[in-house]
């Protein structure tokens, strides 16, 4: 296909190097991202609001383990109403999903999978129980299929990762932020499978630290080599050619291929473009927004002001200072040299070469 570079790739999963999150027959298991590194706290959710302040409040996050853990919200909403009239089940779950669409306005995951739950609300007849039970078929699959599109995202990419080289990326786009392998980092995870030696820059990621807490947290524990810095340091090391590769995730990205990723991503596309590097986002075609024709049309989450002013309850800032709190930054498509997904790598132009994959 033009614009973009396939192979077939083998389903045979390997271990993830995280498990996230899990559905263990009755609840939602989810690792408190919140509390890490310091503390590996396992939630167990059993009912759909617990599912919306833990997206809300970010103890589960990234785009697609958002998705997911919606998908198996509207899981546990119906099974509050399993011995209830299948009509009355229909209209509450309608509900939760409504609410749920609210949690975070900015990943798309979240939405794609909520119009996935709500298609099978309107389209499986039959008793509670079957209404029940093909919900939360769906949600597995839609989470087995994270996973897989995690595993080929890391197999078509890591051939980026050259020997000893040095990568740098930004926020949390690890096992973490999905199912269990990633999106930028499941480069990373495929290039160690596949004998590669490389190092990785990790930025810090203000307000919330997901680069200093989670991104540095995962490869630790994958024994990849890795240095912390701070996010205004990005520039400086690319200036003194410590930076071959620049991976990225995303939460949201336009038909034109404008993407929406974690605030701080824009400046280091900028920086990337300055100094002639590579500059490639990672993500899955669950994360791809064709209806919207560019960047403009994201909308973008404005947080609390305590994510800036604070660090976990620690002042930092005098009391009443005014905070502006973007969650995240557009990256106009210009600066970005592809798009690693579970089909392939996507080149420009992008509006033709995504409309011809996501019609395949």
């Amino acid at each position: 296909m033009a614009g973009s570079t396939r192979k077939g790739k083998s389903q045979n999963l390997p271990e993830p190097p995280l498990r996230p999150l899990w559905w263990d027959g009755k609840v939602l298991c989810l690792l408190d991202q919140s509390l890490l590194p310091g503390q590996e706290k396992i939630l167990r959710l059993d009912r759909a609001s617990q599912v919306y302040q833990a997206i809300r409040s970010l103890k589960v996050r990234g785009a697609p383990a958002i998705g997911v853990a919606a998908a198996y919200g509207v899981v546990l909403a119906a099974k509050k109403y399993l011995h209830s009239p299948p009509g009355r089940l229909r209209t509450e779950v309608a509900r939760t999903i409504a609410r749920l669409r609210q949690a975070r306005p900015t990943a798309y995951n979240l939405f794609y999978a909520l119009d996935r739950m709500e298609k099978v609300l309107a389209c499986v007849k039959g008793t509670s129980e079957e209404l029940v039970a093909a919900l939360l078929c769906e949600a597995r699959t839609f989470h087995q299929e994270d996973l897989r599109s995690g595993w080929s995202i890391g197999e078509y990419g890591w051939r980026l990762v050259k020997p000893n080289s040095n990568l740098l990326t930004h926020c949390n786009a690890g096992a973490l932020a999905t199912s269990g392998f990633g999106t930028a980092l499941s480069l990373c995870y495929a290039a160690v499978r596949h004998g590669v030696n490389f190092h990785v820059y990790v930025d810090e990621t203000r307000p919330v630290l997901q680069g200093a807490r989670l991104t540095a947290y995962e490869l630790k524990k994958a024994g990849i080599p890795c240095t912390l810095i701070c996010d205004s340091m990005a520039a400086f090391l690319m200036a003194q050619g410590k930076v071959d590769l620049v991976v990225v995730g995303a939460d949201r990205i336009a038909g034109n291929g404008d993407t929406a990723n974690k605030i701080g991503t824009y400046q280091l596309a900028l920086a990337a473009h300055r100094h002639h590097l590579p500059f490639y986002v990672a993500a899955p075609l669950s994360t791809f927004h064709p209806e919207l024709p560019d960047g403009q049309a994201i909308p973008v989450e404005e947080r609390a002001a305590e994510e800036v002013t604070t660090i976990h309850g620690y002042r930092l800032a005098p009391e009443g200072t005014k905070v502006y709190n973007p969650a995240f930054d557009i990256t106009p498509a210009r600066f970005i040299a592809g798009f690693i997904t579970e089909k392939g790598i996507i080149r420009p132009p992008y509006r033709r070469s995504l409309k011809t994959l996501l019609r395949e």
